[in-house]
Protein backbone atom coordinates (compact mmCIF):
# COMPACT_ATOMS: atom_id res chain seq x y z
CA UNK A 1 0.00 0.00 0.00
CA UNK A 2 2.86 2.17 1.02
CA UNK A 3 4.88 1.58 -2.32
CA UNK A 4 5.06 4.30 -5.18
CA UNK A 5 4.04 2.97 -8.39
CA UNK A 6 5.15 5.19 -11.17
CA UNK A 7 2.76 5.98 -13.87
CA UNK A 8 3.43 7.00 -17.51
CA UNK A 9 0.96 9.13 -19.86
CA UNK A 10 0.01 9.26 -23.25
CA UNK A 11 -2.03 12.68 -24.85
CA UNK A 12 -5.29 11.95 -27.44
CA UNK A 13 -4.52 15.01 -29.37
CA UNK A 14 -7.91 16.83 -31.18
CA UNK A 15 -7.64 19.17 -34.03
CA UNK A 16 -10.13 22.14 -32.98
CA UNK A 17 -11.15 23.76 -36.50
CA UNK A 18 -9.17 26.96 -35.07
CA UNK A 19 -7.05 28.81 -36.33
CA UNK A 20 -5.77 32.41 -35.88
CA UNK A 21 -3.63 34.30 -38.87
CA UNK A 22 -2.66 38.07 -36.34
CA UNK A 23 -2.84 38.73 -33.03
CA UNK A 24 -6.43 39.94 -32.34
CA UNK A 25 -7.47 36.36 -33.64
CA UNK A 26 -5.42 34.53 -31.13
CA UNK A 27 -6.64 37.19 -28.28
CA UNK A 28 -10.15 36.37 -29.68
CA UNK A 29 -10.11 32.55 -29.73
CA UNK A 30 -7.97 31.98 -26.71
CA UNK A 31 -11.23 33.57 -25.06
CA UNK A 32 -13.57 31.14 -26.35
CA UNK A 33 -11.48 28.11 -26.89
CA UNK A 34 -12.06 24.99 -24.24
CA UNK A 35 -9.69 24.66 -21.31
CA UNK A 36 -8.43 21.64 -22.80
CA UNK A 37 -6.80 23.79 -25.40
CA UNK A 38 -5.43 26.20 -22.94
CA UNK A 39 -4.12 23.28 -21.27
CA UNK A 40 -2.77 21.69 -24.71
CA UNK A 41 -0.72 24.76 -25.39
CA UNK A 42 0.85 25.25 -21.95
CA UNK A 43 1.51 22.32 -19.90
CA UNK A 44 1.46 19.66 -22.24
CA UNK A 45 3.92 21.58 -24.08
CA UNK A 46 6.50 20.14 -21.92
CA UNK A 47 5.47 16.72 -22.22
CA UNK A 48 6.25 17.39 -25.92
CA UNK A 49 9.50 18.99 -25.41
CA UNK A 50 11.15 16.07 -23.25
CA UNK A 51 15.12 17.64 -23.74
CA UNK A 52 14.09 21.49 -24.59
CA UNK A 53 12.50 23.84 -22.38
CA UNK A 54 12.73 26.80 -24.95
CA UNK A 55 13.03 30.72 -24.63
CA UNK A 56 9.33 30.54 -25.12
CA UNK A 57 7.76 27.80 -22.89
CA UNK A 58 4.62 27.22 -24.23
CA UNK A 59 2.60 27.18 -27.61
CA UNK A 60 1.37 30.99 -27.89
CA UNK A 61 4.34 32.91 -26.71
CA UNK A 62 6.82 30.63 -29.44
CA UNK A 63 4.24 31.54 -31.77
CA UNK A 64 4.09 35.23 -31.52
CA UNK A 65 7.61 35.57 -31.63
CA UNK A 66 8.59 32.96 -33.91
CA UNK A 67 5.95 33.21 -36.90
CA UNK A 68 4.55 36.75 -36.16
CA UNK A 69 7.87 38.13 -35.20
CA UNK A 70 6.64 40.21 -32.61
CA UNK A 71 9.20 38.88 -29.62
CA UNK A 72 8.13 41.49 -27.68
CA UNK A 73 4.85 39.94 -27.18
CA UNK A 74 6.46 36.66 -27.16
CA UNK A 75 8.39 37.63 -23.99
CA UNK A 76 5.38 38.46 -22.07
CA UNK A 77 3.17 35.55 -22.83
CA UNK A 78 6.38 33.06 -21.96
CA UNK A 79 6.39 34.97 -18.44
CA UNK A 80 3.02 32.89 -17.69
CA UNK A 81 3.37 29.46 -15.88
CA UNK A 82 1.10 27.99 -13.49
CA UNK A 83 3.86 28.84 -10.90
CA UNK A 84 2.32 29.33 -7.26
CA UNK A 85 -0.80 27.29 -7.62
CA UNK A 86 -2.95 28.85 -10.52
CA UNK A 87 -5.73 27.60 -12.10
CA UNK A 88 -6.08 27.14 -16.16
CA UNK A 89 -8.48 29.45 -15.84
CA UNK A 90 -6.48 32.10 -14.24
CA UNK A 91 -3.53 31.42 -17.15
CA UNK A 92 -6.12 32.24 -19.57
CA UNK A 93 -6.84 35.34 -18.08
CA UNK A 94 -3.49 36.36 -18.07
CA UNK A 95 -2.63 35.57 -21.43
CA UNK A 96 -6.04 37.58 -22.23
CA UNK A 97 -4.87 40.65 -20.52
CA UNK A 98 -1.60 40.78 -21.64
CA UNK A 99 -1.85 39.73 -25.43
CA UNK A 100 -4.92 42.87 -25.00
CA UNK A 101 -2.60 45.35 -23.18
CA UNK A 102 0.28 44.44 -25.98
CA UNK A 103 -2.35 45.59 -28.97
CA UNK A 104 -4.04 48.55 -27.10
CA UNK A 105 -0.44 50.20 -27.58
CA UNK A 106 -0.09 48.86 -31.17
CA UNK A 107 -1.89 51.11 -34.10
CA UNK A 108 -2.02 47.80 -36.20
CA UNK A 109 -2.10 44.28 -35.61
CA UNK A 110 0.79 42.16 -35.64
CA UNK A 111 0.12 39.02 -38.25
CA UNK A 112 1.69 36.44 -39.94
CA UNK A 113 3.51 36.96 -43.26
CA UNK A 114 5.68 34.86 -44.26
CA UNK A 115 5.15 32.00 -40.73
CA UNK A 116 2.47 29.84 -39.98
CA UNK A 117 -1.20 30.35 -38.63
CA UNK A 118 -1.79 29.63 -34.99
CA UNK A 119 -4.26 26.23 -34.93
CA UNK A 120 -5.18 25.31 -31.93
CA UNK A 121 -5.77 21.96 -30.45
CA UNK A 122 -6.82 20.10 -27.09
CA UNK A 123 -5.57 16.84 -25.35
CA UNK A 124 -6.97 14.75 -22.48
CA UNK A 125 -4.00 12.79 -20.94
CA UNK A 126 -4.72 8.82 -20.16
CA UNK A 127 -2.21 7.47 -17.66
CA UNK A 128 -0.11 4.48 -18.29
CA UNK A 129 1.05 1.73 -15.53
CA UNK A 130 5.07 1.29 -16.41
CA UNK A 131 4.87 -1.55 -14.11
CA UNK A 132 7.85 0.17 -11.45
CA UNK A 133 6.60 0.27 -7.84
CA UNK A 134 8.93 1.05 -5.22
CA UNK A 135 9.37 0.98 -1.05
CA UNK A 136 12.30 3.29 -0.20
CA UNK A 137 14.19 6.41 -1.58
CA UNK A 138 17.22 4.05 -2.88
CA UNK A 139 14.63 2.29 -5.03
CA UNK A 140 12.88 5.74 -6.05
CA UNK A 141 16.16 6.62 -7.18
CA UNK A 142 16.82 3.80 -9.34
CA UNK A 143 13.54 3.77 -10.73
CA UNK A 144 13.84 7.75 -11.68
CA UNK A 145 17.34 7.41 -13.31
CA UNK A 146 15.16 5.17 -16.04
CA UNK A 147 11.65 5.89 -16.25
CA UNK A 148 9.89 7.67 -19.53
CA UNK A 149 9.80 10.96 -19.08
CA UNK A 150 5.72 10.86 -19.95
CA UNK A 151 6.03 9.60 -15.96
CA UNK A 152 7.87 12.52 -13.96
CA UNK A 153 4.94 14.55 -15.91
CA UNK A 154 2.54 13.11 -14.84
CA UNK A 155 3.66 12.67 -11.72
CA UNK A 156 4.47 16.55 -11.08
CA UNK A 157 2.64 18.85 -13.96
CA UNK A 158 -0.09 16.35 -14.32
CA UNK A 159 -1.01 15.87 -10.84
CA UNK A 160 -0.94 19.29 -9.36
CA UNK A 161 -3.73 20.03 -11.25
CA UNK A 162 -5.71 16.91 -11.06
CA UNK A 163 -5.59 16.56 -7.42
CA UNK A 164 -5.76 20.49 -7.02
CA UNK A 165 -3.40 20.07 -3.62
CA UNK A 166 -0.48 22.25 -5.81
CA UNK A 167 2.09 19.43 -4.92
CA UNK A 168 3.53 16.44 -6.90
CA UNK A 169 2.79 12.97 -6.39
CA UNK A 170 6.42 12.61 -5.58
CA UNK A 171 6.70 15.25 -2.53
CA UNK A 172 3.73 13.91 -1.46
CA UNK A 173 4.89 10.26 -1.30
CA UNK A 174 8.36 11.32 -0.18
CA UNK A 175 6.54 13.12 2.97
CA UNK A 176 3.54 11.19 3.51
CA UNK A 177 5.12 7.58 3.69
CA UNK A 178 8.78 8.06 3.97
CA UNK A 179 8.75 10.93 6.11
CA UNK A 180 10.89 12.98 4.55
CA UNK A 181 9.49 16.08 5.04
CA UNK A 182 12.50 18.75 3.87
CA UNK A 183 13.55 16.53 0.85
CA UNK A 184 9.66 17.11 -0.28
CA UNK A 185 9.41 20.60 0.39
CA UNK A 186 12.96 21.10 -2.10
CA UNK A 187 11.09 19.02 -4.67
CA UNK A 188 8.37 21.43 -4.05
CA UNK A 189 10.74 24.41 -4.38
CA UNK A 190 12.02 24.10 -7.44
CA UNK A 191 9.93 26.08 -10.05
CA UNK A 192 9.29 22.99 -12.85
CA UNK A 193 7.99 25.27 -15.64
CA UNK A 194 11.51 26.67 -15.80
CA UNK A 195 13.56 23.24 -16.95
CA UNK A 196 12.83 20.14 -19.78
CA UNK A 197 11.63 17.05 -18.13
CA UNK A 198 14.81 15.76 -19.14
CA UNK A 199 16.61 18.35 -16.92
CA UNK A 200 13.93 18.21 -14.11
CA UNK A 201 15.04 14.47 -13.93
CA UNK A 202 18.17 15.28 -13.30
CA UNK A 203 17.71 18.18 -10.39
CA UNK A 204 14.86 15.92 -8.58
CA UNK A 205 17.83 13.10 -9.16
CA UNK A 206 20.27 15.30 -7.52
CA UNK A 207 18.34 16.35 -4.62
CA UNK A 208 17.97 12.46 -3.96
CA UNK A 209 21.55 11.64 -3.84
CA UNK A 210 22.22 14.14 -1.56
CA UNK A 211 19.85 13.28 0.92
CA UNK A 212 20.92 9.57 0.80
CA UNK A 213 24.58 10.58 1.39
CA UNK A 214 24.47 13.94 2.86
Amino acid sequence: MNEFHFMGCIEIKELLGKRADDEQELLELIEEVPVDSIYYHTHSYFLRHYYISGEYPNDFANWAAIQVRDRVLGERLADVTASGGKTIEDIRSEFIEIIDSHLSQLKTVPAVVYGQPFYFMQSHIIEVPTGVSVANLAEFVEALKTTDASAIYNHVFEARLRDRLGRSDFALWIEQVLGRKELADKFEMIDSYMYSLEALRIKLLDLCQGELHG
